[in-house]
């Protein structure tokens, strides 16, 4: 079943998930330094938006890839498959 967030991505557009994978990066790097600084109350919250990057940047792929040519995945298709036999 899909999550809520997953489901919130997709209303986005291009350029705002990539605003927001932006902001989220940002909003780790800042965590991570108060992290290491002074600590969290809740470090759990690293763990959370390192997800959140992780899904915006799988929403980007996911579109890239049904936005791609024939051509281009039928490559693709032949580099999954040359993955596969290893």
């Amino acid at each position: 079943m899909a999550t809520k967030k997953y489901l919130e991505l997709q209303e986005f557009s291009d350029a705002d998930l990539v605003n927001e994978l932006k902001e989220t990066e940002e909003q780790y790097q800042k965590l991570k330094f108060d992290h290491a600084i002074k600590g969290l109350d809740n470090p759990l919250r690293l763990r959370e938006v390192r997800r959140d990057i992780a899904r915006l940047n799988s929403e980007i792929r996911r579109r890239e890839v049904v936005a791609m040519s024939a051509e281009d995945l039928a490559g693709r298709s032949k580099i999954r498959a040359r993955r596969r036999k290893k």
